[in-house]
């Protein structure tokens, strides 16, 4: 297989797996609602994301148009930068990695462009497709829809802790999606495994400056 049809077929079944996921989670629960799926470390969480990683917000409705810019022409870079990675020897890691942070990029752009467009609210509702243009926001105003939770370990800080003594302790916390996990692995297995490979492109990159 060539390295453009490899892209292609990575970048479809994440978009697909994302997509697939997240629709049946804001068709079939309202936010807040669970299914545990393993006992109390693997749960479908329902949450929603109005911003930024961890539900960060900057500026409003103009920041999310910002934000949401900025996604769109990252995305567009990294296609450019898969197309040119592609005709040049490198590793398969390096541009499979390359390819998992487009697709996880590019995944979680379909929701803040559209999802507010045909999907009503899910505030104590289950959601459901709508006529075109008549859903919850405007285009680019979409939330981002988050369902993977593991909280691996639960209990409490020790009496004797400097900070949050008594309080709740869970690991993991955050709550993500399919393109976020295909964001963390690529960046994971490029740091560990594909150092060399991302310092010779860094190296190029500042050469072309």
């Amino acid at each position: 297989m060539s390295r453009g049809k490899l892209a292609i077929v990575l970048i479809a079944a994440v978009l697909i797996a994302d997509q697939i996921l997240k629709i049946w989670v804001k068709t079939h629960m309202a936010i807040g609602e669970e299914i545990h799926i393993a006992g109390n470390w693997f749960i479908i969480h329902f949450t929603e994301n109005n911003g930024m990683a961890f539900g960060m917000e900057f500026f409003g409705r103009v920041g999310k148009y910002l934000l949401s810019i900025f996604r769109i022409v990252a995305v567009g870079a990294l296609c450019y930068y898969l197309f040119k990675l592609s005709k040049r020897d490198i590793s398969t890691g390096y541009f499979v990695c390359v390819a998992l942070i487009t697709a996880g990029a590019a995944g979680n752009i379909i929701d803040c462009a559209l999802y507010g467009l045909i999907f009503d609210h899910s505030w104590n509702n289950i959601a459901q497709f709508v006529p075109f243009g008549s859903g919850y926001s405007t285009f680019l105003q979409g939330r981002v829809v988050d369902m993977l939770y593991f909280p691996v370990i639960q209990g409490h800080w020790p009496v004797w802790s400097p900070i949050k003594a008594t309080e709740e302790f869970i690991f993991f916390r955050p709550v993500f999606n399919i393109a976020d996990s295909a964001i963390t692995c690529g960046m994971i297995w490029m740091l560990l495994f594909e150092r060399k490979n991302l310092q010779t492109e860094l190296e190029i990159g500042s050469k072309k400056d």
